[in-house]
């Protein structure tokens, strides 16, 4: 995040208003999701992961999509 200049306040905005666009279901140690949220005008990718018995969410990576890799919806991936 940090060396993306993304800040903690802009993923909690992402991920108050944010949409699930991609879920890993299968991923270990628990299941994750790629969420497209916005800080302002920012849009902001963010892979996170719920364990749900000690109640936390767990950031992995967060990032703004690069339009070589997402469409203009940023919800969808080219194809390659």
């Amino acid at each position: 995040m940090h060396e993306r200049c993304i800040s903690e306040e802009d993923v909690e905005h992402a991920i108050a208003d944010g949409e699930i666009i991609e879920s890993y279901p299968n991923d270990l140690p628990f299941s994750s999701a790629l969420l497209l949220g916005y800080a302002g005008s920012k849009a902001v990718h963010v892979v996170y992961a719920d364990d749900v018995e000690e109640d936390t969410r767990i950031i992995i990576t967060v990032y703004e999509p690069d339009l070589k890799i997402w469409c203009d919806d940023l919800k969808t991936r080219r194809q390659k």
